[in-house]
């Protein structure tokens, strides 16, 4: 509901069964919420998911407790939050106290990978550059900073995505008018070969690592039955006949389908239609922030129907010991990996592999970048070179 809110307005309202809240059509986030007791409290939200109470209706004004809210939204739009102290805040506005103070609670409300941004921002800036002032932070002192890192022998790619994240802190300030410009708005990336060599299996590797599936399998199985026969023969209860092991399932999926691991983690049975072969990635736990649907083929179809009668879980498909999403599989992948004898081969590798056979296969680029859910048509172009047909082709036409 919205109203002016003023005194008119208070006296007309009255308690529900429920708390209710009225919002203020002259300033945006300013409210007023009505208790079923008829007590009336002044509010204002002043960044998304963030309230403060302002007081009560019986002892403030509407222009008393507008005027409040007023200036809660001017410090919010500065980067002071309410318990933040003024004549605490730096005179320069550092690095560390821009983080701790301002920016990582809007960070951790607003963005997926939150946790992980910021602790790469803490791990690559924070001891080097947190006493800076942001305006500080100049071309200079970040090329001498990115220099160090790639003698040491850091990957170019690597350093560019910490210098994307720090570049995104100081949108941020400039955005809030905490600086008057972004100093690294120019500061351009070290070059990094985009169309680089991507790494897939080979049909050799492709048919090892299928057969340390089968046998770590049938070693699950086999261990499960033993432990069976133990029980009953003392009459005690019996394990369920097929151990809940996702890795297989995991692995099968992800090489039919391109998903990222976070994205195959997060499914839940609801984003999975098995009757039309088909699987949606939801917006919140995509990388892009978009929802992409997936046609399953036989195998990814016939991996899922298998685990669906095996796990025990109707919610998330991939339940960990503690019933939630599995968080990691690191241990489990390199115990494969060794035991497939595949070198140098990541994870996310599993994509690439899964868009390289698309390549291979003829697929254009357009529905592969569509099925891996890119938002710039450059990330796909990197299998380009696996479809060289289309080159050919085009400089045969040359030929009278």
């Amino acid at each position: 509901m919205k109203a002016v809110i003023n005194n008119s307005l208070l006296s007309k309202l009255k308690p529900q069964a429920k708390h209710y809240d009225v919002w203020d059509e002259k300033l945006g986030g300013f409210h007023i919420r009505i208790n079923p007791n008829g007590k009336m409290v002044y509010r204002c939200a002043y960044i998304r998911g963030k309230v403060a109470t302002l007081g009560k209706a019986e002892v403030l004004t509407p222009a008393q407790a507008r005027d409040r809210a007023k200036q809660i939204l001017g410090d919010a739009a500065a980067g002071i939050y309410p318990g933040v102290s003024r004549k605490n805040s730096p005179s320069v506005l550092t690095l560390n106290y821009f983080l701790k103070h301002q920016y990582s609670e809007w960070r951790l409300l607003n963005r997926k990978n939150a946790k992980d941004e910021l602790a790469r921002l803490k791990a690559n800036f924070e001891k080097e550059f947190g006493n800076c002032g942001l305006e500080e932070l100049s071309s200079l002192p970040i090329e001498k900073w990115r220099s160090k890192r790639l003698n040491q022998g850091i990957k170019p790619s690597t350093v560019n995505r910490d210098i994307t994240v720090l570049k995104s802190v100081l949108a941020k300030a400039a955005e809030w008018g905490l600086i008057k410009n972004h100093p690294l708005s120019s500061f351009k990336p070290a070059k990094i070969d985009s169309l680089a060599k991507v790494r897939y299996l080979s049909k050799e590797e492709i048919g090892r690592l299928r057969q340390a599936l089968d046998d770590r399998e049938e070693k699950i199985l086999t261990a499960r039955h033993n432990a069976n026969r133990w029980r009953q023969a003392r009459k005690r209860e019996k394990y369920p006949d097929n151990p809940s092991d996702y890795m297989k399932t995991l692995i099968l999926l992800s090489i039919n389908t391109g998903l990222r691991r976070g994205e195959i983690l997060g499914l839940t049975w609801d984003n999975i239609n098995l009757e039309r072969a088909a699987l949606t990635v939801v917006g919140d736990t995509a990388k892009s922030g978009k929802t992409r649907h997936i046609p399953l083929n036989t195998e990814a179809l016939s991996v899922l129907q298998q685990w669906r009668d095996r796990t025990q879980s109707r919610d998330i498909v991939f339940p960990g010991k503690d019933g939630e999403k599995v968080q990691s599989v690191k241990r489990a992948w390199a115990r494969i990996l060794s035991l497939s004898d595949i070198r140098n081969f990541r994870w996310h590798d599993l994509r690439h592999h899964f868009a390289s056979r698309l390549a291979m296969s003829g697929v254009d680029l357009k529905t592969i970048r569509e099925l891996l859910g890119h938002s710039d048509i450059k990330m796909t172009l990197r299998y380009a070179h696996l479809a060289p047909e289309h080159k050919a082709n085009a400089v045969a036409k040359l030929v009278e």
